[in-house]
């Protein structure tokens, strides 16, 4: 968990290693570049490094061993599916010297979330595999979770899946400051507001608003969670969100529904 006292002189640095060999081939356009930055900027912590390697063991494993050795932290995204391809998991144990097991947890989330769904075959216990030693990112998507060893997070290369992995993370990095939040609510359908959300984040650089859709009582509504780490901004991001959701004649409930 995040010092409560965090030193403010200290520049806290993360690198980003995309694996797959279809971002080089440029069949895949990358999309989790832009939010990992954006998400590590709202934490406190400064990208300083990204990396494009293909679907290689050696290749990945050198850059895993050079990334994470000069930076607090390494993320990953890409290459911890189901498939044969998918190495990453492979190639980080192989990285620092680890066996990799099935996750006892991993397991169990994934026979709970393929119950009605097929069951666990040999394919999908793939995705329980971590290297021996690793805590789970929750994946509230797919089941699939992401991976943490040390200071190294492997998450999936699916942006909307990723984007659940950081969520997840929110908070929970020793960072250059702590990450405050307010939640807004409305009875909206979060594509009738896309639009706002976007332009608010915008107008507001260094915050991020996270959208949480639900039904209830028969109707469909959303929490929206706005993050920062300067007060000011994030009061005034609120504000936005809310002026623009009151002009569109929405009612909204400021901490959450």
């Amino acid at each position: 968990m995040p010092d409560s006292a965090p030193d403010k002189s200290r520049i806290w640095t993360a690198a980003l290693l995309v694996i797959g060999d279809e971002i080089l081939s440029g069949r895949t356009h990358d999309k989790n570049i832009a939010q990992v930055a954006s998400w590590l900027q709202v934490q406190g912590i400064r990208l300083k490094e990204v990396r494009v390697v293909a679907d290689d063991m050696d290749a990945i494993v050198e850059a895993v061993n050079i990334l994470r050795a000069r930076s607090d932290y390494l993320f990953t995204t890409g290459g911890i599916g189901p498939t044969h391809d998918d190495i990453t998991v492979d190639a980080v144990s192989a990285a620092m010297g680890l066996d990799v097991i099935i996750h006892p947890e991993a397991r169990a989330i994934l026979e709970a979330y393929y119950e009605t769904r097929g069951g666990v075959n040999d394919a999908r216990l793939r995705m329980a595999r971590t290297p021996d030693g690793a805590s789970l990112i929750p994946n509230r998507y797919s089941g699939a979770p992401g991976i943490r060893i040390e200071n190294v997070f492997l998450m999936a290369g699916v942006p909307n899946i990723t984007a659940g992995m950081l969520d997840a993370l929110t908070g929970t990095l020793e960072g250059g400051a702590p990450v405050l939040s307010e939640t807004v609510g409305c009875w909206v359908g979060e594509s009738e507001v896309a639009d706002l959300l976007r332009e608010c984040e915008q107008a507001h650089e260094g915050v991020q608003i996270g959208s949480y859709p639900f039904f209830r009582e028969g109707q469909v509504g959303a929490n929206f969670v706005v993050r920062a780490t300067d007060p000011d901004l994030l009061a005034s991001c609120v504000h936005a969100l809310c002026e623009g959701l009151g002009e569109q004649g929405r009612t909204f409930t400021p901490g959450g529904i």
